[in-house]
């Protein structure tokens, strides 16, 4: 009996509920903050819901948040490419709104937004995520830590390499 509780665990609606009151709302911020689209983030995370509601006989309980951060986590990566070619036209649309700005301005803020995009782009997966974390959303570093599920001294580690890549090819990031 213990056997098969354990596998249909998931799949007992209240379970499923409680892992969804529990995981949902941090699941989404970690994917928004991850990849900087709130829509996305929230059709990855009912995604990754859905796809632990299918497996749910396959899923033990204690795998379920696991599986729910691998699943939006490759989904999103699938959906980077994809991403890559829609900002690549905005940018060439939104120069030809600039006309009314000087060219030497618009070049100018044009390199520097292409060099910090690189500078974060070049960052590790795990630097660029606590960066962000915690200078876009104002995250502490003990909640980047309890999101993450590593140790504080990891995200001080991590923000640090971070600041010190951005700073090497930007220099005056602060």
């Amino acid at each position: 009996m213990d056997a098969h509780c354990s596998v249909t665990g998931v799949c007992e609606e209240s379970v499923f509920s409680s892992l969804f009151r529990t995981h949902a709302r941090t699941l989404r911020n970690y994917l928004f903050y991850k990849f900087g689209n709130e829509e996305k983030a929230n059709d990855l995370s009912q995604e990754a819901f859905l796809k632990l509601w299918e497996n749910c006989a396959n899923v033990p309980k204690e795998k379920a948040k696991s599986f729910l951060y691998t699943v939006a986590n490759n989904a999103a990566l699938n959906k980077i490419a994809h991403d890559k070619v829609v900002l690549a036209f905005e940018k060439s649309s939104s120069m030809k709104n600039k006309v009314a700005e000087s060219p030497d301005f618009i070049l100018e803020e044009s390199e520097f937004e292409d060099k910090l995009q690189r500078a974060i782009g070049n960052l590790t997966e795990a630097q660029r995520t606590a960066f962000l974390l915690n200078r876009i959303d104002g995250k502490k570093y003990h909640e980047i830590a309890v999101m993450l599920e590593i140790s504080v001294k990891a995200v001080e580690k991590r923000i640090s390499g971070a600041l010190v890549a951005l700073r090497r090819e930007i220099e005056f990031i602060k």
